[in-house]
């Protein structure tokens, strides 16, 4: 999410397809236990046969094996209508108390009810219409009007039996984005693309109401295979040995693009998947950024599989899901060692030969645990896990060769010690060292220099240029490289991103259209501008997205019309996320590039309406005015951001600046100090309210906001060069002494420092 002015801090959005990490995943194994003398389920008021479907009864009437084997997987039950058979959870009259919010789970009239705080504050009994997920974890859906479907935050452990929060740190204010009522948790915005069959959120704009529908609540066959009409007609014409009988089957293909729609951090595009069509093409998928993945590429914020897999040495030889995962039955194709040794075996696979994964692995001589015992599984050294959702372990896909030394110098996991608790990385490193030498120390990672990245080294960006460089590299770690080299100096690596559009791979691609962003306006289309044609939908939307500013658009000849072709696919993405307030806030953004001020200011007003709590809207909604010089809706927009979230930092800062600009300089100062009172770490709010108190004759104030703390830890210079300037204003040269040796040491070759340091040594002697 961008701010229209760049100053303004805006807290990071959260993505269309974050709320999927509220759910458990769903390709686990085990059977169903279904309550003995159930009652059958209700009809479920929200299922459509919608065009080019059919019944999902009409499958298992011909493939029965397959139904069967289907019915037993987490994947059957995603979703359910609550009943006896559904319902895991104790709702017994049970309490839970978290912080004061107490949530009692009961019965009446033999269906299920929860009472809680709801979106006034106010305590009140809501009906569960749905199960949500199986194991290891299950959460319930509530329906409070207007079509609108939540998911509890208080979810049921099926293992250890008992009721637990989701959320982290104090319970949110009712009615907020990460509230239970709130966006965040709610099932037709951002869980409903996966966990049923063909669902459709049917959001309606004009009275933010959604009329959502599917084939079946769960997910289904024709959740992988595509509408199943045709099908239907072929099997029948077949069977009647018609001549007129089609020679496709009127399936969709289904491979690995299939399980990535569901199994990926990414954004939607497009309105609905199409079944059998590319992954890219629906959904622009996450890269490697240091929120969401360890810099050796391990993940570590919720990203699901695709982003890992993508990394592997094994995704790049053509393994896919089918190789380890049965589709119907939702479990790995063979137990233990054996799902690994299908290929890495002591003679190669004809299949694989040319990548040659054979080798003698499934040895003590290699595991160095005995046999059969934990140490010794392949996926435990090299899938290791991470939970999440609280009780829920999900194992990485990149299968990383186990590297303390990583860990003892970023903190990225390693199997060794995750397993061997107590155990220190100089442990696990010593014992690597006696096993396989040193050279397991040597090898080629990415962690150096992508590490550095998020540290803002400009450093990393030689390293980062050699990934972009090395066509043996995965495409995901390519494209990433180029968006952190920009990100760390645009004006450098203008070329860089002009090549890595050029590439084969539609992931560097993809990160050369996201990468163009960074670079000034006037850079951007001869870096990207031919991305506007590019045959993958997420290149084209990105690089739409990083054109919408460039001055020279109106010069672009036969190139508008690709850019124009772009639009459009940028506008059908914002059309999908109709009901995301950060979907709407983006689109806003760029609207405004292009001058288009009124569908501008409805974009920013749409989000505020979806999201009254997102402070990215509100604050580019008022920086909108401000930059349409109406200084006084800027002004009146920020009040109403602070009245709606009094306790962001960002919003106070904002608003402090359009009370100086209204020349309401008391009330600008009592914004700004609110500023640096609840982000005492920003040397920008500290600076901006040193400045207004000595505008107004309180330097004293002024100065008292730079105590020996800052001095001691500040590299702004910035916030140095103001304290030094109020500090000789007051005369005060002792403690200037420490801010201009501070500057000093950030500047060691500027011989005006050097002076400066020496005057107030002898000011100071002399005192």
């Amino acid at each position: 999410m961008r701010s229209i002015q760049s100053c303004v801090c805006i807290a990071r959005a959260t993505g269309p397809w974050t709320i999927l990490a509220l759910y458990s995943s769903l390709a686990l194994t085990g059977p169903a236990v279904a309550a003995e003398n159930s009652n059958a389920s209700m009809a479920d008021p929200l299922i459509a046969v919608h065009d080019g479907f059919v019944d999902e009864k009409s499958c298992s009437s011909c493939h029965a094996d397959q139904a069967a084997a289907f019915a037993k997987s987490h994947h059957a039950r995603a979703m359910a209508v609550a009943d006896d058979r559904s319902v895991r959870g104790d709702f017994n009259n049970i309490q839970f108390d978290h912080d004061g919010v107490v949530t009692t789970f009961f019965r009446r009239d033999r269906r299920f009810f929860v009472r809680t705080e709801g979106p006034d504050g106010k305590p009140a009994d809501f009906e569960v219409k749905y199960t949500f997920a199986y194991e290891p974890l299950q959460q319930y859906l509530v329906d409070l009007g207007g079509g609108r479907l939540q998911a509890l935050d208080v979810a049921w452990d099926t293992r250890k039996q008992q009721w637990f929060w989701l959320g982290e740190g104090s319970p949110p204010r009712p009615g907020s984005t990460f509230h239970w009522t709130g966006p965040f948790y709610r099932w037709n915005r951002t869980c409903i693309d996966c966990h049923s069959t063909d669902p459709r959120p049917n959001f309606e704009p004009q009275t933010n109401e959604y009329k959502s529908s599917y084939v079946a609540t769960s997910i289904g066959c024709q959740s992988c295979h595509g509408g199943g009409a045709k099908h239907v007609e072929w099997a029948r014409a077949k069977a009647a040995n018609a001549s007129t009988a089609a020679a496709d089957s009127g399936l969709s293909k289904v491979d690995s693009n299939t399980c990535f729609a569901c199994h990926a951090r990414r954004s939607r595009l497009v309105d609905g998947y199409r079944r059998g069509g590319s992954f890219l093409d629906h959904f622009s998928p996450a890269l490697l950024r240091s929120d969401l993945y360890f810099p050796d590429g391990q993940i570590r914020d919720e990203v699901f599989e695709y982003g890992s897999f993508q990394q592997s040495k094994m995704a790049k030889a053509g393994v896919t899901c089918f190789d380890c995962h049965r589709p119907h039955e939702g479990t790995v194709k063979a137990v233990g060692n054996a799902l690994c040794t299908q290929c890495h075996a002591e003679t190669a696979p004809e299949r694989f030969a040319s990548n040659d994964p054979s080798g003698a692995f499934d040895t003590p001589a290699h595991t160095h645990h005995p046999q059969g015992s934990a140490g010794a599984l392949c996926a435990n050294c090299h899938m290791p896990e991470r939970t999440y959702m609280k009780v829920d372990p999900r194992r990485d896909h990149s299968f990383v060769i186990p590297r303390p030394d990583l860990s003892a110098l970023y903190g990225t996991p390693n199997a060794c010690t995750s397993c061997h608790e107590g155990k220190t990385n100089a442990w696990a490193s010593e014992n690597l060292d006696r096993w396989y030498g040193n050279a397991w120390r040597k090898r080629p990672t990415i962690a150096h220099a992508f590490a550095e990245a998020a540290q803002n080294g400009d450093a990393a960006i030689e390293d980062l240029r050699r990934f972009l460089a090395d066509r043996e590299r995965p495409g995901i770690v390519r494209g990433s490289a180029i968006a952190e080299m920009t990100r760390l100096d645009g004006a450098a690596t203008a070329a860089d991103v002009r090549t890595a559009a050029g590439d084969a791979d539609p992931l560097v691609r993809l990160g050369a259209a996201e990468a163009a962003a960074d670079l000034s306006p006037e850079l951007r289309l001869d870096a990207v501008g031919v991305l506007l044609r590019d045959e993958t939908r997420a290149v084209r939307v990105a690089a739409a997205r990083a054109l919408g500013a460039t001055p020279s658009l109106d010069l672009l000849g036969d190139q508008r019309r690709a850019f124009d072709a772009a639009v459009d696919d940028l506008r059908a993405y914002a059309r999908a996320n109709a009901d995301s307030a950060e979907a709407q806030n983006n689109h806003g953004t760029f609207l405004f590039e292009q001058r288009r001020t009124v569908e501008a200011e409805r974009a920013f007003r749409r989000a505020i309406v979806l999201d009254p709590t997102l402070s990215g809207p509100r604050i580019n909604l008022a920086e909108f005015y401000r930059a349409v010089g109406d200084n006084e809706k800027s002004e009146q927009a920020y009040a109403e951001a602070v009245a709606a979230n009094p306790d962001r930092a960002e919003l106070r800062y904002g608003h402090g600046l359009s009370l100086v600009r209204q020349k309401a300089m008391p009330d600008a100062i009592e914004e700004l100090e609110a500023a640096v009172r609840l982000d005492p770490g920003s040397s920008r709010y500290r600076t901006t309210a040193a400045i207004a108190l000595d505008a107004v004759g309180r330097t004293d104030e002024a100065f008292a906001l730079f105590d020996r703390a800052v001095a001691g830890g500040a590299t702004d210079a910035n916030l140095l060069v103001t304290a030094i300037q109020l500090g000789l204003k007051l005369g005060r040269y002792a403690e200037t002494l420490e801010f201009a040796e501070a500057l000093a040491r950030l500047q060691p070759n500027d011989p005006r420092m050097a002076e400066l340091v020496r005057q107030l040594q002898d000011a100071v002697q002399r005192r």
